[in-house]
């Protein structure tokens, strides 16, 4: 195998992490937003921008990984079959979460409100990363999926 193939391998590890960290990045962004609105207009705009940015970009991480990475994943190793179904329950129950948030932002709650949003997202969003990364780090190291990595971990 050359460099460039190991390389390329490693890649999918890698670009996870660093999607994560992205992630992680927006979450405190936009929590930033919810803490610093001086005036109810100024926090709802400020809001509407992070909030929107931030869920697109978990829900466009986990539909990728949902098409596309995971069944790849239980192709190459049938023995995460347990693991993906778990990754997958908490991409449902994260995505529940968003939508209670995005309709909290759209109705106008308090900052108090969408501060309690923000920290159930960023609580089970944490745990379903360490978890994930745990688990599939080493796999995905030697995984060989020829694909756009935005396609398969999301546009961000």
């Amino acid at each position: 195998m050359s460099e460039g193939e190991k390389a390329r391998l490693i890649a999918w590890a890698d670009e996870l992490r660093a999607v994560h960290a992205r992630l992680r990045e927006a979450l405190v962004a936009t929590q930033d937003a919810v803490a610093s609105g001086s005036s109810a207009e100024v926090a709802s705009r400020d809001l509407l921008l992070f909030c929107h940015g931030f869920c697109t970009a978990l829900t466009g991480h986990h539909e990728g990984e949902d098409r596309m990475l995971f069944p790849a994943l239980v192709e190459a190793h049938p023995e995460l079959g347990d693991t993906i179904r778990k990754l997958m329950q908490d991409h449902s129950m994260i995505s529940h979460l968003i939508g209670g948030l995005q309709t909290a932002v759209s109705s106008g709650s308090t900052a108090g409100d969408l501060s309690s949003h923000l920290e159930g997202i960023g609580a089970i969003m944490e745990s379903h990363f360490r978890y994930e990364e745990r688990e599939l780090l080493r796999v995905l190291e030697g995984l060989v999926l020829d694909a756009e990595v935005g396609r398969v971990l999301g546009p961000l």
